[in-house]
């Protein structure tokens, strides 16, 4: 039987009144959280248990906003391996960067969850390692089911956090503000400094008395740049190569050599440099230094030394070598040798 019709006319206005209170319950939720955001120096939220019921567990209908959210756990920060002050670190500069290029927004919120208070989020959320972060999205209705953040946007840090976002919720980021190097009183007391040491730097230029005219500052230079090169240096700095690792079947032993052609560990690639930097300084100083020793019977001793030692370094070089990589050098004689 269908509702008579003042039956129908109340039926309308109550239903409007809902959905207008179901929207200032959602708009006092972005107020609240407006509110908060104004107060942390770089937007970020700290939630707590009850925080996250209230502005995460809500319905997608009183939740308009996305949340992306930062788990933390203060007793983890001593791990090296996790990098979780580097990273809160870029995630404090993400969301002071999108601050900065939104403001006011009530679209997106950044937040972050310690661990020692707030374990039943973590439960909630399915967390069960870190680094970790999850985008709580309005169309998510459990925290379970919120989208995941890949360990590889954790590779460049908050540019790649900021491909995320942009690329899961539509929202622009915008460009990465960093905070400078040097702050503005800082800069002016260096010029000052700099100022007021230019007349004793052209009195030392003119007199040569500097560290630029000094041979054995060059010298030092170059053996640096010799060991740094043929060290591997530059490719540990590139791939951020640990120096040693832990052994796993013991974990009080330490591995400075790693067998196998797809890594090297800092400390191989030290000792490698170390080898080879030595046969260069012996061949420097035979070339530079022995010929101008006087006696024939020292020239001869020493030659044997430099070449005894030289032999030994070029043999553990290969030695090292075929052992990591399988290779192994094979001598080819003359035919007429044969």
């Amino acid at each position: 039987m269908a509702p008579p019709p003042n039956g129908r006319l109340l039926l309308l206005p109550l239903l409007l009144l809902s959905a207008a209170a179901s929207s200032a319950t959602a708009d006092d939720l972005v107020a609240e959280l407006q509110s908060l955001r104004a107060r942390s120096p770089s937007g970020v939220i700290h939630l707590t248990d009850t925080s996250v019921t209230r502005f995460l567990s809500a319905s997608s209908a009183r939740r308009p906003y996305s949340v992306l959210v930062f788990f933390d756990a203060a007793s983890l920060h001593s791990k090296s391996d996790l990098h979780l002050p580097q990273l809160r670190t870029e995630f404090a500069l993400l969301s002071a960067s999108f601050l900065a290029h939104n403001p006011g927004s009530g679209d997106l919120f950044f937040a972050d969850i310690e661990f020692a208070e707030s374990q039943h989020s973590f439960h909630q959320f399915g967390v069960n390692s870190l680094p970790h972060v999850r985008l709580v999205r309005p169309e998510h209705a459990s925290l379970g089911g919120s989208e995941q953040m890949d360990q590889s946007h954790f590779s460049r840090l908050a540019d790649s956090m900021a491909e995320f976002i942009e690329s899961r919720t539509g929202l622009e980021v915008g460009p990465i503000v960093r905070p400078p190097l040097l702050s503005r009183n800082q800069i002016i007391l260096i010029g000052i400094l700099f100022l007021i040491s230019i007349p004793f730097m052209i009195k030392r230029i003119v007199e040569e008395e500097t560290l630029l005219h000094d041979r054995r500052v060059w010298m030092a230079g170059a053996l640096f740049v010799y060991f740094f090169s043929v060290s591997g240096g530059m490719y540990g700095i590139i791939r951020h190569t640990p120096m040693f690792l832990t052994d796993r079947n013991d974990p009080n032993k330490l591995v400075f050599f790693y067998q196998g052609s797809g890594m090297q560990l800092g400390a191989e690639g030290f000792a490698v440099g170390f080898l080879y930097t030595l046969v260069g300084l012996m061949i420097a100083g035979v070339t530079h230094l022995l010929v101008r020793v006087e006696s024939v019977q020292t020239q001869r001793l020493a030659m044997l030394a430099v070449m005894a030692i030289g032999w030994w370094a070029v043999r553990k070089v290969v030695y090292l070598d075929n052992w990591k990589t399988g290779y192994s050098i094979h001598t080819f004689w003359p035919s007429s040798w044969r």
